[in-house]
């Protein structure tokens, strides 16, 4: 199951809203850093990125394929160890803004864990060492050390 904090909201959805729960100056800054990374060809300037501009927890060896996208809003509740690879197009996400309520939730990848292509990772999982999630896959709960696993909805393989 998702560990999630839930916040209910009155009025218009809570996208509409977004700007009481972060700012706008730091939604850009991040935002800007994020496509700078997005498209770097440089794995230690990624990680760079991610620790320093956008406080990220990123482990030694850890590689962001081209075009992952993580959270805009939350990237500091992204953690994930040592020698891990995030695959191409994947997204991670630490923030669900939903009609009546939204929800914030740390992400945490193990170590040696391989996340293939166009994965898309909700707020609240944690994914255990050497894991393996197939492409394609929407990870919408735990996955525990050393699983194989791919689909949506999420299955071991």
């Amino acid at each position: 199951m998702r560990n999630v904090e839930r916040f209910p909201v009155e009025g218009p959805n809570s996208l509409w809203q977004v700007y009481r729960t972060v700012s706008r100056w730091k939604a850009v800054r991040n935002f800007v850093f994020i496509q700078l990374a997005r498209y770097c060809p440089s794995l230690p300037v990624k990680n760079w990125i991610y620790r320093h501009i956008l406080g990220m927890k990123v482990g030694d060896h850890t590689a962001f394929a081209l075009m992952v996208m993580v959270d805009v809003f939350f990237p500091e509740r992204i953690s994930i160890g040592n020698n891990s690879i995030i695959g191409y197009n994947s997204t991670l996400l630490t923030h669900e803004y939903l009609i009546e309520e939204y929800r914030l939730g740390n992400i945490s990848i193990g170590s040696n864990v391989l996340i293939g292509a166009n994965v898309t990772v909700l707020p609240g999982v944690s994914i255990g060492d050497h894991a393996v999630v197939a492409a394609g896959a929407v990870v919408h709960r735990n996955v525990p050390a050393f699983a194989r696993v791919g689909g949506n909805p999420l299955r071991e393989l």
